[in-house]
């Protein structure tokens, strides 16, 4: 294996023995979109545990709300190109950190060497991005992940040979073993610092599995700088699953450690409903606890002892558990504010 070199993006640098980092790609076009909504969301997701975020930069309509966004300086921002070379160009200008490029569709060679130019005047970061839905053309007959990392190969010589070598390199397909034997090879012929994704992966279920699987193979190899687990859903799940995934590694530490039982027909309260609430307002706390939230009096007591705040009820009311301890007995409607409070108070 090689020793990994580092990437700077923005004030987050990846590779050698930095903390693996979880980023995710904002679902919504930002041309027409309201730019302190996106503000607003990109802070909780910074809660959440989210290193950087990617936006799809598809024409100059997009300029004036991603400059915007790269001014605020939440956490890192990548724009995301796609044949346009231009739009490259444009983003670096705007403020971008990092641009995700895949040379073999931004056309000429001519065109990467100017994004590459440009981003090393700017002193920012590129992602050459490999999918295998889009792979070059003239490999018939060879495998996927052969022709990924020869692909990738190929235009790190490129990178190197302008003198450029603040790159992270992504090897992606919706095949999680060829996700793993590419990434697995690129390694064993490179340093560059990876990112890691299983893409097209499915529903919060299915990608979560999926992407656990291929991320700890590789991880288990000291595979893999960034992350994204690529979820038909809300980015916020993405950037959930991602840090639970580093934390169930013992790969990320602190925040909270949520606790829930699953919904059965003793339930005397609505876990489920309650969980989906305030899951993410109890993600974005900064404090290493856990919290039970538990649905029925029969495991509730002995989870509510070994966690720091535990919540459970019955009919119209809600018991609030301090280190095991009945704290207080509220109505369920007030359940969700005494919680945080009590949360507060630690």
């Amino acid at each position: 294996m090689f020793s990994r070199r580092t990437a700077r993006i923005g004030g987050l640098v990846i590779g050698g023995d930095n903390p693996v980092a979880v980023q995710t790609m904002y679902d919504s076009q930002i041309a027409d979109c309201d730019v302190e909504q996106v503000l607003h969301r990109m802070r909780l997701l910074k809660a959440m545990g989210c290193d950087l975020i990617r936006f799809s930069y598809v024409s100059s309509r997009d300029r004036d709300s991603f400059e915007r966004i790269c001014r605020a300086r939440i956490m890192p921002v990548v724009a995301d190109i796609h044949f346009d070379h231009r739009m490259a160009l444009e983003a670096i200008e705007a403020g971008a950190d990092k641009v995700r490029i895949n040379p073999g569709n931004i056309g000429a060679r001519w065109k990467t060497e100017e994004v590459v130019r440009c981003a090393s005047d700017h002193g920012i970061a590129i992602r050459i991005g490999l999918n295998s839905g889009s792979l070059p053309r003239g490999y018939e007959g060879e495998r996927k992940e052969d022709i990924m990392v020869s692909s990738a190969l190929e235009y790190l010589s490129w990178f190197e040979g302008w003198g450029f070598d603040n790159t992270v390199v992504s090897l992606k397909s919706s095949d999680i073993e060829t996700t793993i034997l590419a990434n697995e090879k690129l390694a064993s012929q490179c340093d560059v610092p990876i990112h890691l994704g299983v893409t097209e992966a499915g529903g919060v279920v299915s990608s979560s599995i999926r992407s656990t699987y291929a991320f700890s193979r590789l991880f288990d190899r000291h595979i893999g700088d960034t992350m994204r687990v690529s979820i038909t859903g809300s980015i916020e799940d993405e950037v959930h699953a991602g840090v639970e995934i580093l934390r169930a590694m013992g790969m990320r530490k602190g925040g909270v450690r949520i606790v829930s039982c699953p919904r059965c027909g003793r339930h005397s309260f609505d876990s489920q409903g309650f969980l989906s609430r305030v899951e993410n307002r109890l993600l974005a706390v900064d404090k290493d606890i856990t919290v039970a939230i538990m649905g029925c009096q029969v495991n509730g007591p002995g989870e509510a002892k070994n966690a720091d705040v535990a919540i459970t009820g019955i009919g119209n009311k809600v018991f609030l558990y301090y280190q095991g301890e009945l704290y207080k007995d509220v109505d369920e409607a007030d359940g969700e504010e005494e919680l945080f409070a009590l949360i507060d108070r630690l």
